[in-house]
Parts: structure tokens; sequence; C-alpha cells
């Protein structure tokens, strides 16, 4: 039975557990969430790494841009993986960037922006495994995306498994997934947390606040599975502070 992580290093253990659970499952689109406020996705993708050290340089890393693969090739010069970033160029300068020995990719926070060059690359690695860390694909508000651009971004996203998933919801609750469970929505009462729902699907924004203001079981077990531990958005503050310094 999964539990909610005590703190991010937990939670990134749990998430490397959940995709090579996936992976060995046959599943090719995989995407990780860690949504908290302020993370900063470098330190994360590092403590991720490990998740593909038996694929060595048969790994192959995208950023979202040429300055953040230059960092990262500085940070992880003696890396065996080659690093790159998702460009905007045209679909025969992207294929470049795909090779017939490359056997899984790790995109690391791509955007909406880069949907269209990354539905490309997807194109072109065909059935071979890949997994989005910590994708923004959903942020239409702040790039003021058109009808066009959405529709593509919602056809992209319907191809990927979510292998993990936490965020919290407020002070109190959270939404979790790790694969193979459920979707789960655990909320917090008196010093406990509680997973007063299992849902087949993620629930819409509007259906996780019914299920939090109810506050009531709504799983498909018999029982609310109490878990007594602190309130993990609460002890994270200190690691999400220490790895933004």
């Amino acid at each position: 039975m999964s539990e909610l992580p005590n703190t991010l290093e937990d939670a990134i253990a749990q998430s490397r557990t959940a995709v090579q659970a996936a992976l060995a499952d046959g599943c090719t689109r995989l995407q990780v969430e860690f949504l908290f406020p302020e993370l900063k996705f470098m330190p994360v993708a590092e403590q991720f790494l490990p998740t593909f050290t038996d694929y060595d340089s048969r790994l192959k890393i995208f950023f979202a841009d040429a300055g953040a693969a230059a960092l990262a090739r500085r940070d992880w010069a003696d890396a065996p993986f080659q690093i790159l970033d998702i460009g905007t160029g045209r679909a025969a300068s992207l294929q470049t960037k795909i090779q017939p020995e490359d056997e899984i990719f790790l995109f690391i926070a791509p955007t909406s922006v880069e949907v269209p060059q990354l539905e490309k690359l997807c194109e072109v690695i065909g059935d071979r495994p890949l997994v989005l860390l910590n994708p923004r694909l959903e942020d239409s508000g702040t790039v003021g995306i058109g009808y066009t651009a959405r529709k593509i971004r919602d056809r992209f996203i319907s191809t990927i498994e979510s292998a993990y998933y936490v965020r919290p919801i407020d002070d109190e609750s959270a939404l979790y997934r790790c694969y193979p469970g459920q979707w789960e929505v655990w909320l917090e009462t008196n010093g406990e947390y509680q997973r007063i729902a299992e849902l087949p699907t993620k629930p819409s924004g509007d259906d996780l606040d019914l299920i939090v203001l109810k506050g009531q079981p709504q799983t498909t077990t018999t029982d609310a599975t109490p878990a007594r531990k602190p309130n993990v958005f609460k002890s994270l503050q200190r690691f999400l502070k220490a790895l933004s310094s």
C-alpha cells in the first residue's frame, strides 16, 4: 500500500521505483511530477538520474532550451550520457538529435511552448521509452497558447502515463499517484493523514474540491487508511529552502 512521502528525498526515491516498475510493465511514455512551489528542477533531476544507471551512454537527456542544456553539461561534465536541448528547428534538424543507439530518453522540465518539437521528437523516438520529469505542459495561462496549440498539447498529453505525481492541494490535503497504484486524495485530520479517496483516473479540479470538502472516505476499499506521520508539506519546506539556496 502506497504512502505519502515524508521528505522530498523520499518522493524522488518513490518516483524512481515507480518509473522502473512502469518500464518493466512495458510503458513507454511516462511522466513524473513534484508539484511544489519554487522547486528547483536541477537538484531534483540530479537525484532522479540514478534511475537510468544501467543505461549509461544509451540514455539521452533533453532540456527545454540551449541555456539549460549548457549549464547541465557544465555541472554534469563527467556524465556518460549526452545532453541536448529540445530546440525549435525544422523537423529534419530535430531528427538528427535521435540516434539508433539511444535506448531511453529523459526530458527535464519541458513546457507547453516546446510541445510541437517534443511531439516530433517522440515520433522519431517511436516505441523506445521516454520519461518527462516535472513537465509544465499544461501551463497555458502564462504562455497564452491558442486553440490549435492547446489541441496539439492535449493530444500529446493523452499519450503519457503518469508514473508519479504528488501535489499539495492546500496545507492539509494532497493529490498523489505512485505507479501502479490509483490516484489518491489524502487529508490531514487531528495530526493524522488519511487516504480519503482512491480513483482510477486523475480527478478534475471540481471533483477534487468536492472530495476534500466532504472529507469523508470515498474509496473503493472498506476503510480509509490512517498514516501517522508529520505533515509532509510542512516537513518539505526545509528541503525546498535547501534546494533553493
